[in-house]
């Protein structure tokens, strides 16, 4: 069975950081992504990133700030956020996908997490 769990939301301040983890279960994955939703709003992609992590993605609102990582020995992907804006508050879902080129869109995704909220205080 398929797992994909996050953690490390929470509430930061402006200009802080937080760092978000996703633990994959069940089988590997070929590309790990980062997607979010605020209220009101689509579910829109944030970060993306290939098995040998060769090849990253990310939405031009978080690029310089954001940082996707992953190790394939713990089958983790790790969202470090720095710099946090306001907008930045969503809830943060972890997503999966067998496709083997970085995927931008929230379509290409097989498998979700739950979700992780992040909260930007101005």
């Amino acid at each position: 069975q398929v797992q994909l769990v996050e953690s490390g939301g929470g509430l930061v301040q402006a200009g802080g950081s937080l760092r978000l983890s996703c633990a994959a279960s069940g089988r590997t994955f070929y590309t790990m992504g980062w997607l979010r939703q605020a209220p009101g709003k689509d579910r829109e992609f944030v970060a993306a990133i290939t098995w040998s992590s060769s090849s990253t993605a990310y939405a031009d609102s978080v690029k310089g700030r954001f940082t996707i990582s992953r190790d394939n020995t713990n089958n983790t992907v790790t969202l470090q956020m720095n710099s946090q804006k306001q907008e930045d508050s969503a809830v943060y879902y972890c997503a999966a996908s067998a496709n083997r080129m970085v995927v931008s869109s929230a379509s290409g995704y097989n498998y979700w997490g739950q979700g992780t909220q992040v909260t930007v205080s101005s």
